[in-house]
């Protein structure tokens, strides 16, 4: 099995239908792909979402992020790895649709985080727009945790990206959410133990039953409860399977690095 970083498409499938068997990748089609699994999702509006952006080049979608502020999005460092030049990535803000609408802006440097590793540890990193999104009811930063906040077990939260519908030939190109519950911990750590285990720079949602998940296509997406930014798409096995839930970038771990980066390049006068 392959355990190379994969990015995620948002999913809801019926545990019946699911195109992901027991001895699926731990991790998911490789950025850039645009997903092939039976998936699906609730339709929802950019407004209600207005902190999920979509990582494109060449006008292609193939990672999620989200706004901290008008000039910086946060989203999974193995979306970004293999970008030499990030004046090739783009984002698109402000649109539902994830081929048009909105703005598209363009990167200006990308800043990973110092622990980020191919074990999907600290699985962060920062785009520096090149110029400043224009705030307003379509587009908005999502609210960052402090370093010490904890998120009670069973606590359910909002995970949001664009998938596919019906199958491997239809890809959904209006963004889509769907409800998943924190999942313990110590319980995600035993789950993984075979594929490294769950570390402290992680956090795992999902139901216990499946049917609900992150997968291909999105990773770098929002997991967002009570408004707060918990988690970052990273990675996870198969699509929804039963006892295996998705595994996020803990926000927590790295919300002191997010900000104090952010900072010095401000003092450094590269905004």
């Amino acid at each position: 099995t392959s355990l190379a970083p994969n990015a995620m498409f948002l999913v809801i499938v019926l545990a019946l239908a699911l195109a992901c068997s027991s001895e699926a990748s731990t991790f998911r089609a490789k950025p850039g792909q645009f997903g092939d699994r039976i998936v699906g999702g609730q339709p929802v509006k950019i407004t209600e979402y207005p902190y999920q952006v979509s990582l494109q080049r060449n006008l292609r979608h193939f990672c999620g992020g989200s706004v901290l502020n008008e000039h910086w999005i946060l989203t999974a460092a193995h979306c970004t790895k293999s970008i030499a030049n990030a004046s090739t990535l783009k984002i698109r803000a402000g649109s539902t649709n994830v081929r048009d609408g909105g703005v598209l802006v363009t990167v200006r440097d990308i800043y990973f985080h110092p622990k980020e590793n191919s074990w999907n540890d600290y699985d962060f990193s920062l785009l520096q727009l090149a110029g400043p999104l224009q705030l307003g009811k379509a587009i908005q930063p999502v609210a960052l945790p402090a370093p010490e906040t904890s998120f009670e077990d069973g606590t359910l939260c909002r995970v949001s990206g664009w998938g596919n519908t019906k199958n491997a030939s239809e890809s959904s190109l209006d963004l889509r959410a769907a409800t998943v519950p924190l999942y313990n911990q110590d319980r995600c750590s035993k789950v993984y133990a075979g594929y490294g285990g769950v570390r402290g720079s992680m956090i795992c949602a999902g139901f216990e039953e499946g049917g609900k998940d992150s997968c291909q296509g999105d990773s770098g997406g929002p997991l967002v409860c009570d408004g707060i930014l918990v988690g970052v798409v990273s990675w996870g096995r198969g699509c929804a399977e039963a006892g295996y839930p998705g595994v996020y970038g803990r926000v927590t771990s790295a919300v002191d690095w997010i900000v104090e980066t952010m900072n010095e390049v401000v003092l450094d006068g590269r905004v």
